[in-house]
């Protein structure tokens, strides 16, 4: 009975230790199947983010290659035909190669010029994106990716956008663009049923799902703030973007709106700030994963073997979780070992590749193959020296790998790689050995960078240098020469020239200033000019090297020096000194000895002033001679005439009316002989002055011209004498002119004063001419008119344009010097 007692205990015990081991190795399984679950995850997600990387990162370079293209520049620079077409072939070729959506060009405004799409119905041609951050950021000399909702496709793509620059030029003419479709990436993201796989933006908007209702939804509620945001930033449409309804449950889990309960993890995208790839995986659905295969296979088996193996469960169940537990432990670790590893192969931007000790290769990085442009699968199997240029090949077999394996580590060998597609890179490569416990080589580390562009920088460093080396002995041989030349010049010149620097000091006279000033140029450096000449000669140097200083322009000015107490007079260029940054350090000096010409400009003028008076004399003689003696003789023939012609009028009628005739041609000459007295020297400018002479001749002159002629004066001293007579000439003169070229219909002579000076302006509405055009007659009237304004002590000025008539004013003092 005791037996029986026992056995059922025994067996009822078995039983509970048959079911308990049941319940826990089931409980055990579903938190293996879970962390199977989270380890597939996490492997699901780093594969999602480098097959991510490696779209989003494939077209870099395409982009940088397209924005540095001739084509591109020239149709920035000048949009004609020719260059858009030359853009657009480019832009298509780049599009077909790459298999994107569009490539498309925009200026510096953000206006897209050229576009592989041009001729479809949603064509970017036209359109401004200025407002995209890779346009910005672009512009800014900064290369940027880019994704978000097409505004006008409405299509989603990432961009890839690179500043265009003209040759030697810092600010960009415009950017390059390509977006390439997420199409290819969302396909690859189906994971199993159990899953979700998302990407998302910095806001938790939903870009990319393999669950397509989430599209463009939010992954977590938004504040009303972040929304409006969202909605000025145009990146993902116009809205609305709900939300989803996931929560967070901790730190490692999700609940949705229906209560389900995911696994949630994520990473970070590469070069996308705060993207994130997310995967959510159904708990409920890994529980059934585990629950429904076991509740088949192990409910029978339970039942038949709970009895029998009752005993032994425990003991079993004890060893097996102690088992279970370590090699979990193990597992894990290597798990994470290996991930690191891998991570750290793949993802370290340098060549890695390992090979066997028969120079078999057995794995290489990522950064191998996409540098020389080979699947990882094309390479692994063959020797590695078959990648080799054929002197890196030879080297490597005959001496690299043989000591390689012999010491067990190179350093900074340099190979030559040969690339899929016939490129060949400079590398430096460095290898360790990875040996077992009998110290036997199992394969190799080895880690290649690439020198290429280095070992061009330096062939092209040193190439400059040497070029740099000739062009500065070639300079130095310039320089000496031209120093030479200078000095010859300076030496040899009969101008003085002299240097001072911004205080008035000088730094450099030639011998010429030696000669003049009785002083040597050692003697004279540092010094003012009032350290050592007269008071007046250096208020006079002072003052014109200050004007030059203040205004930073050259000028021309005539000097006064007396040297033996005879005064002569220097015709001095003066202009401002510069440093490298433009800024004023001195002035420069160049004086040219014009006494002599002085003196025969004196004398011309004193000639020129007795010819002009001379021929006033001689205009007054044959006025007074016209009037008084040819004048009186036709009055006394018009009295004959009168006389005849009374007397004939009864007995000849004929000879009446042609004595008639004689009285009309005579009056008619004496008023010619009278007009042409009065303009060569008019009385009444003896007599009356310089206002009724010009009122008598513009009226006269409008008599015989036709033209309206409008005289106006201001009330003023009497002008008589060579003011009087130069005022009237320079009028006499101009009028002409305007009758004989101007074809003008109106001329205006106006006489003021201001203080002690005259000024005598005729303007005139005629046709005007350039004034560096006139003809010798033109030419000679206007040397006249400024001759004579010269000669009374004024000045001469004449303003013209074709079609804007002719202004002349003549100024002069009425001071006695």
């Amino acid at each position: 009975m005791k037996l029986r007692s026992i056995l059922r205990i025994l067996s009822l015990l078995a039983f509970v230790s048959a079911c308990v081991a049941g319940y826990l190795y089931y409980s055990f399984l579903r938190e293996y199947a879970y962390q199977e679950a989270e380890r597939n995850a996490l492997i699901r997600l780093q594969t999602t983010k480098k097959n991510l990387s490696a779209f989003f990162s494939e077209n870099n370079k395409p982009v940088r290659v397209l924005a540095g293209m001739q084509p591109l520049v020239d149709v920035l620079i000048q949009t004609d035909p020719p260059s858009l077409k030359a853009a657009n072939a480019l832009l298509d070729l780049f599009q077909k190669t790459l298999g994107v959506d569009v490539c498309y060009l925009m200026d510096a405004g953000g206006n897209t010029i050229a576009s592989s799409n041009r001729n479809a119905p949603d064509s970017f041609v036209g359109m401004n994106f200025s407002f995209r951050p890779y346009f910005q950021h672009a512009m800014q000399g900064l290369p940027s990716n880019y994704l978000a909702l097409g505004t006008t496709s409405r299509k989603r793509g990432a961009y890839y956008s690179y500043p265009v620059y003209r040759e030697n030029a810092d600010t960009p003419l415009g950017i390059a663009v390509i977006k390439a479709s997420i199409f290819f990436v969302e396909r690859e993201l189906n994971p199993e049923p159990t899953s979700i796989q998302l990407v998302v933006d910095p806001q938790g908007v939903i870009f990319i799902s393999s669950r397509p209702e989430w599209l463009y939804q939010l992954l977590w509620p938004l504040k009303p703030e972040d929304l409006r945001r969202l909605r000025l930033s145009r990146q993902f449409g116009n809205g609305p973007w709900h939300w989803t309804g996931i929560r967070r449950k901790g730190d490692t889990h999700v609940v949705d709106e229906s209560g389900k309960t995911y696994l949630f993890h994520q990473v970070p995208v590469d070069n996308y700030h705060d993207w994130k790839i997310i995967h959510l995986y159904d708990l409920e659905a890994a529980s059934k994963i585990v629950s429904e295969p076991l509740s088949k296979i192990i409910r029978p088996v339970i039942i038949i073997l709970c009895s029998l193996l009752g005993a032994s469960i425990f003991f079993l169940y004890r060893r097996a979780s102690l088992e279970i537990a370590r090699r979990r432990s193990v597992e894990k670790a290597l798990r994470k070992s290996e991930e690191r590893y891998r991570s750290l192969y793949h993802h370290t931007p340098a060549m890695l590749h390992s090979i066997n000790s028969k120079g078999i290769l057995v794995s290489v990085s990522d950064y191998w193959s996409e540098a020389l442009g080979y699947r990882r699968e094309e390479v692994i199997g063959k020797k590695f020296t078959d990648y080799l240029s054929a002197g890196s090949r030879k080297y490597a077999e005959e001496e690299i790998i043989p000591a390689f394996f012999k010491k067990g580590f190179i350093k900074d060998v340099p190979y030559q790689f040969i690339k899929k597609n016939g490129e060949i890179i400079d590398v430096q490569l460095s290898a360790i050995t990875d040996r077992d416990e009998q110290r036997q080589t199992i394969r190799s580390l080895a880690v290649s960078m690439d020198v290429t562009e280095r070992n061009k920088a330096e062939l092209a460093l040193k190439e400059a240098k040497e070029a740099l080396s000739i062009h500065s002995k070639d300079l130095e041989s310039q320089v000496r020469k031209r120093t030479r030349e200078i000095s010859g010049i300076l030496q040899y010149t009969p101008a003085v020239v002299h240097i001072k620097d911004a205080d008035g000091k000088y730094t450099m006279v030639n011998s010429r200033f030696e000669e003049l000033f009785g002083i040597r140029s050692a003697d004279v450096r540092g010094k003012t000019d009032r350290d050592f000449l007269a008071p007046d000669i250096a208020d006079q140097f002072f003052k014109n090297d200050d004007r030059v200083l203040r205004e930073k322009q050259s000028i021309q000015v005539e000097e006064s020096i007396v040297i033996d107490g005879d005064t002569h007079t220097y015709l001095s260029t003066k202009f401002p000194l510069y440093d490298g940054q433009k800024r004023v350090t001195g002035v420069c000096g160049i004086a040219t000895d014009i006494s002599a010409l002085k003196k025969a400009q004196e004398r011309l003028r004193r000639l020129s002033a007795s010819i002009m008076a001379g021929q006033e004399k001689e205009r007054a003689y044959l006025a007074r001679e016209l009037h008084d003696e040819l004048g009186q003789v036709l009055t006394a023939l018009r009295l004959e005439a009168v006389w005849i012609r009374n007397r004939v009028a009864a007995s000849d009628p004929d000879a009446s009316a042609r004595a008639l005739t004689m009285c009309e041609l005579i009056d008619t000459t004496i008023e010619e002989v009278r007009g042409l007295a009065i303009r060569l020297r008019p009385g009444v400018l003896d007599h009356l002055g310089l206002v009724e002479a010009i009122e008598w001749y513009t009226a006269d002159f409008e008599k015989r011209s036709h033209i309206s002629c409008i005289f106006k004066h201001e009330p003023g001293p009497e002008i008589r004498g060579n003011i009087a007579t130069a005022a009237y000439r320079v009028t006499q003169e101009a009028l002409t002119n305007v009758a004989r070229h101007a074809s003008a219909s109106r001329v205006d002579v106006a006489l003021s004063f201001s203080g002690e000076t005259l000024t005598l302006t005729i303007k005139d509405n005629g046709k005007g001419f350039e004034k560096d055009s006139t003809g010798e007659a033109d030419g000679l009237g206007m040397a006249n008119m400024r001759e004579r304004a010269s000669l009374a002590g004024g000045t001469f000025d004449v303003q013209s344009r074709p079609r804007g008539g002719t202004r002349i004013c003549f100024t002069v003092p009425l001071t006695e010097s």
